[in-house]
């Protein structure tokens, strides 16, 4: 599969899920290998320490006295902040890597084509950018963010007007798109983070050559496609234990406690499910991501030269 050339619509699609099927075994087994032990303990102790927080929320009030939940927040707000925290830093770290693994990943791969990746050459590429990264990250949180939020936020008002509600559809998958496309290039070249940035938001627009057509539709219809096809997958996982509750909630005597719901094996089945659903998540969040990788070698015009070149340079070898 050769990455740095120019695709369409259709072929953003289609090529993503051949990447898959040519890679996915090797692409998952590192990404577990890797994120797994992190992925597992932020479910299991987002599930453990978050589950007594639920329980009260569905059966405090059930018998109209609401003091029940704000006394048992108060009572127990040390134990919620650790957890909290504890599940935050895991975030962070989980989302240091499934945000760096791809890039590198497919950088690796475009450069080698060696699709044979062994884990701990992901992990040594994901050490010597940990200080790319770090700097990425703040970047991210205290400029492209906020920026973020102003356009959205703008969008969002304008929505009586109508034409806000447009300007959303448009800028959510154009932003996220900026994002991916400010990754990739801060991880695939030397540039800063600033040089980075202002080649994602020109790369929607315009090709560096300037003689092709503009690229907006075609990145931006592609990551709608697929996001939607995430969202769909994501929330079947996701709408199963609320069914599973909802079920049992109606099974509840009129005198019960809705709060046992969540301390029987009902309760244990809907954790379950839902730490598989968050699971899934991150897992099926990687097609958005590689799809952006493919968006980023189509708008990488200066390279697709140099290895259509390489490719015929090759054959002439082999034919040797």
């Amino acid at each position: 599969m050769q990455f740095y050339q120019k695709r369409n619509f259709g072929t953003f699609i289609s090529d993503t899920f051949t990447f898959f099927k040519e890679n996915g075994k090797n692409y998952f087994k590192n990404y577990l290998m890797i994120n797994g032990i992190l992925l597992i303990l932020m479910v299991l102790i987002f599930v453990v320490g978050y589950r007594e927080l639920f329980s009260q929320m569905l059966g405090s009030n059930t018998q109209g006295q609401n003091y029940y939940f704000q006394a048992y927040f108060q009572e127990n707000t040390a134990v919620l902040t650790v957890v909290s925290a504890t599940v935050f830093v895991l975030f962070l770290a989980v989302m240091m890597v499934s945000y760096s693994y791809p890039i590198l990943y497919l950088k690796r791969l475009s450069e080698t084509g060696n699709k044979n990746i062994k884990a701990d050459e992901i992990l040594k590429d994901v050490k010597s950018n940990f200080g790319r990264f770090i700097t990425f990250f703040f970047g991210l949180l205290f400029i492209v963010m906020p920026l973020s939020f102003v356009l959205l936020g703008i969008s969002a008002f304008l929505m009586i007007l109508v034409i806000g509600f447009f300007l959303l559809m448009l800028l959510g998958p154009a932003i996220l798109n900026v994002v991916n496309f400010l990754m990739f290039d801060y991880f695939n070249t030397k540039r800063g983070f600033f040089d980075s940035l202002s080649y994602a938001v020109r790369a929607q627009f315009s090709y560096k050559n300037g003689r092709d057509k503009s690229p907006f539709w075609k990145y931006w219809g592609s990551t709608v496609v697929l996001y939607l096809l995430i969202q769909t997958v994501t929330s079947v996982f996701a709408m199963v234990p609320m069914m599973i509750i909802s079920g049992a909630l109606f099974t509840v005597p009129e005198n019960g406690n809705s709060q046992e719901v969540l301390e029987g094996s009902m309760g244990i089945l809907f954790f379950i499910i839902y730490g598989i659903s968050i699971l899934v998540s991150f897992l099926m969040i990687n097609v958005v991501f590689v799809n952006s990788g493919l968006q980023y070698y189509d708008s990488r015009t200066d390279l697709h030269r140099n290895v259509d070149l390489s490719e015929i340079d090759r054959i002439g070898t082999d034919e040797i």
